[in-house]
């Protein structure tokens, strides 16, 4: 099997040598440092695309009326649909191209953000989500891995990699003003327009500035286990979905189930494969099983939090969407400054005290969020970030590392499958989480009230927002109070979940990896292929 005979060529990451540095073949011109710029722009789409989404939620509910099953759809299912196609995207792009697959990416995802801003209906823009999240999929694997391919100097690596990172944080921090700014002056369908001339731009300069990449040897694309994965991930989730909104009965457990068996079946098919969709090789190094828990972990929470952080900005605090997105910069900017700190970091902490120690930092942010009222638990929260980020950068690094580099675009989809899908999986399990809370609470106060204000009321903030306008202003204020409080009561419990997760993360992290060295850059990058520019 090919997947075996590459084994060979590959060793564990945080325990190899790395190569010499001074090696002047190794570092990269002009063009690769103008490449970066370029690649940088769909991440920072990415990002605005997902912050953006978060403020013009509120406004999207009044409007398009989704219930709470919808109203997550919408949320979670650009995540869901990434992570089925990151696979496919990521071994496309190493047979077909990575340019190539950015690129159709790139214009892919500008239309249908034209179709998402002008949906009518939450059926319609959970399609145009779902079809974003399939566009979606070719631009961060495609990124990454050319980043691997164009940078092989093991400093100016993890400084690309630092730098590919921040980028979602720049989109984090733009996001949110424009978005802000947009959803008041246009409605929020305005914010997915905002990433089209982005996608135009890239479209003109990747041709010209980006080398193209891709593995020659590579065999075909095996279809079949894209659809197996794909298929995996949807039930898995549909089934944690359905057992959230009416508890676990035959319809969520076997959605469950047959995600499991699904997944089993995707892993005993690529066992079998010559060229498979995932080398399973990979997984024999304890580092990349180690950062890629850790990813899933991180993300898992954060996206879980932040998902009701931007609906307690407006709905609790009262916010405009402009201002909730001014309350959203200072975490922004704290992320993409421990970005720039990162390479600083890692030639000083070893890897195993720097992902340690940031899990901890972090753990003390979501603490922050569950015990401070007010804006105080959101200035707390910024200690989430400055700790997860020398953490996803380091995991990230470790992940990409670990492949020989023709199958770079497989283990950057690697990489991206374990963000998105624990993102996904957080969005779904912790957003479920507080809408059992928050269901629980209301079920007592609702009990009263006419049947549509009671049915509204009761399934989300944002519904009792809008269904309390039909009720005597004195009992408007004491239903949307309790609703206020039920869904602060979830909000914490996601919080405090959080903290505990991460610290015993950090525990994990050090009994795994004890032994750990700085990573390597082992695998000196591919050359360019005789399609590059």
């Amino acid at each position: 099997m090919r997947a075996h005979a590459q084994e060979g060529r590959r060793s564990d990451s945080l325990h190899s040598a790395a190569p010499d540095a001074s090696d002047p073949s190794l570092r990269a011109t002009r063009r690769e440092w103008i490449g970066l710029a370029v690649l940088a722009l769909p991440c920072l789409v990415y990002a605005m695309d997902f912050t953006v989404l978060n403020l013009a939620i509120p406004a999207l509910t009044a409007e398009l009326r989704p219930s709470a099953s919808q109203l997550l759809w919408i949320i979670d299912i650009y995540g869901f649909m990434v992570s089925g196609f990151l696979m496919i995207m990521g071994g496309l792009g190493d047979r077909i191209g990575r340019r190539k697959v950015l690129l159709l990416g790139a214009a892919a995802f500008g239309a249908v953000s034209i179709l998402a801003a002008f949906s009518k209906s939450a059926q319609m823009l959970i399609f145009a989500r779902a079809a974003l999240g399939v566009a979606g999929a070719t631009l961060a694997p495609s990124t990454l891995s050319l980043l691997a391919n164009m940078f092989r100097d093991p400093s100016e690596r993890t400084f690309a990699v630092s730098m590919w990172i921040s980028s979602f944080s720049a989109g984090a921090i733009i996001g949110p003003l424009v978005g802000g700014a947009l959803i008041q002056s246009f409605g929020w369908g305005s914010v997915f327009l905002a990433g089209v001339p982005v996608m135009v731009l890239l479209l003109v300069l990747g041709p010209m500035l980006l080398p193209e990449y891709r593995d020659p040897d590579a065999g075909r694309l095996d279809l079949a286990s894209a659809l197996l994965s794909l298929a995996a991930v949807l039930s898995f989730i549909y089934g944690l979905k359905r057992a959230a909104e009416a508890g676990f009965g035959a319809d969520a457990i076997g959605a469950t189930a047959a995600g499991v068996g699904l997944a089993l079946l995707f892993l005993r098919r690529q066992s079998r494969l010559e060229d498979p969709l995932i080398d399973l090789a990979l997984f024999r190094s304890r580092s990349l099983n180690t950062a890629l828990c850790i990813n899933m972990l991180g993300v898992f929470f954060m996206f879980g939090s932040f998902i009701l952080l931007a609906q307690y900005f407006q709905l609790v605090a009262g916010l405009t969407p402009l201002d909730a997105g001014l309350w959203s910069t200072p975490s922004a900017i704290v992320f993409m400054i421990g970005s720039f700190a990162t390479p600083a970091l890692a030639r000083r902490i070893t890897p195993v005290n720097l992902l340690a120690g940031g899990l901890i930092v972090a753990a003390a942010g979501f603490v922050g969020l569950a015990l401070a009222d007010g804006f105080y638990g959101v200035l707390l929260s910024s200690l989430l970030l400055v700790g997860f980020t020398p953490v996803i950068a380091l995991t990230t690094e470790i992940i990409v590392t670990s492949a020989p580099p023709e199958r770079a675009g497989a283990a950057s989809a690697l990489s991206e499958t374990a963000i998105e899908l624990g993102g996904a999986l957080g969005i779904a399990a912790l957003g479920s989480l507080g809408t059992l809370i928050y269901r629980a609470k209301m079920a007592g106060v609702i009990a009263g009230l006419p049947p549509d204000v009671a049915r509204a009321a009761g399934a989300t903030l944002g519904g009792a927002a809008d269904a309390v306008k039909f009720l005597p202003p004195e009992q408007a204020e004491r239903t949307l109070s309790a609703a206020r409080d039920a869904f602060c009561a979830g909000f914490q419990a996601t919080a405090w979940l959080g903290a505990l997760g991460l610290v015993g993360a950090a525990f994990a992290t050090k009994i795994a990896l004890k032994h750990a060295r700085p990573p390597s850059a082992e695998g000196s990058g591919e050359k360019p292929s005789s399609a590059a520019a």
